[in-house]
């Protein structure tokens, strides 16, 4: 595994047990000048929480880069305040200067209580809307990290973020943490993760990264079928899985982009680009590039 031969090779060079190295955003244009006021550390103490706590057991040297942009979009009463967080993470593609976009989501349902200059507790006993909220997502993009670097790495992590979608939804604030029919929804995403049906595509995805991507620039022609691979493989099951995925609109959300750019000259362009209108449409415009290169 790359990620760990690289902190093999280091050691004994010290070790850094948190996992993510996040960046906040705070934007509440929206609400009342009186409501601002209250607000005016808590971009800090969620970036506080999220780098400051450790989620899991293993060592990270490199953390995984990830950024929450927060749109506060109404307020009641002195605690309680409704946004919407647009999350994104990214991992270094080996030996490149690039990095790879793994998550973006725009979650439009985050309702949570908070007072001013409150201390935020890293507690998994209980489930707390805002501090829940951040270790779910921390588990999911760890996972998603981990599921690049190794076959299935991202399970325990996932399983994680599930008991917290659970929690959730027997909560009091169950909005984002029980199944409705939004594009996107917390519990489904998990859900998906955790689904025996999607652990091919799992596979596929670790293959995708770790044995095309991260080999792109030593292998070009193994790496770019190992790319299509997933395609094509996903192209087999497709009928099987929820035509509502959430799990593949994310992924495609990520990757659509950087697919072109991979396989801007790969031989069989034309039959790839067949197989990803009918299985990722949403995003046509773009794999239309990969036509007209040819």
């Amino acid at each position: 595994m790359k990620k760990l031969l690289l902190i093999i090779i280091l050691a004994p060079v010290l070790l850094f047990g948190q996992e993510l190295d996040a960046t906040v955003t705070v934007n509440y244009e929206q609400l009342e000048t009186s409501a601002k006021e209250k607000l005016s550390g808590f971009a800090d103490a969620v970036k506080e929480y999220l780098n400051g706590n450790r989620f899991t057991d293993q060592d990270y040297q490199d953390k995984i880069q990830c950024s929450f942009n927060i749109f506060f979009v109404s307020s009641a009463g002195e605690t309680k305040y409704s946004a919407q967080v647009v999350i994104t993470s990214q991992r270094p593609i080996y030996k490149s200067q690039k990095n790879s976009l793994m998550f973006r989501v725009q979650d439009a349902k985050w309702d949570f209580l908070y007072e001013k200059n409150q201390t935020l507790y890293f507690n998994q006993a209980e489930f707390d809307p805002l501090t829940s909220f951040l270790d779910y997502y921390a588990y999911i993009i760890i996972g998603i990290d981990a599921d690049s670097y190794q076959r299935l790495g991202g399970s325990d992590y996932f399983n994680k973020a599930m008991d917290i979608a659970v929690l959730g939804g027997n909560s009091s604030f169950s909005k984002g943490w029980v199944l409705d029919g939004s594009n996107y929804n917390r519990r489904a995403l998990v859900m998906n993760l955790t689904n025996a049906s999607y652990q091919k595509f799992r596979e596929d995805f670790f293959n995708y990264h770790y044995n095309g991507i991260d080999i792109y620039s030593e292998n070009k022609k193994l790496a770019q079928q190992n790319i299509v691979k997933l395609i094509t493989d996903l192209a087999q099951v497709r009928d099987k899985l929820d035509a509502r995925s959430v799990l593949l609109k994310v992924f495609f959300d990520a990757k659509n982009r950087e697919i072109v750019d991979y396989l801007s000259d790969y031989p069989d362009r034309g039959k790839v680009f067949e197989i990803l209108k009918k299985i990722d449409p949403s995003h046509l415009s773009t794999y239309e590039k990969l036509i007209n290169l040819q």
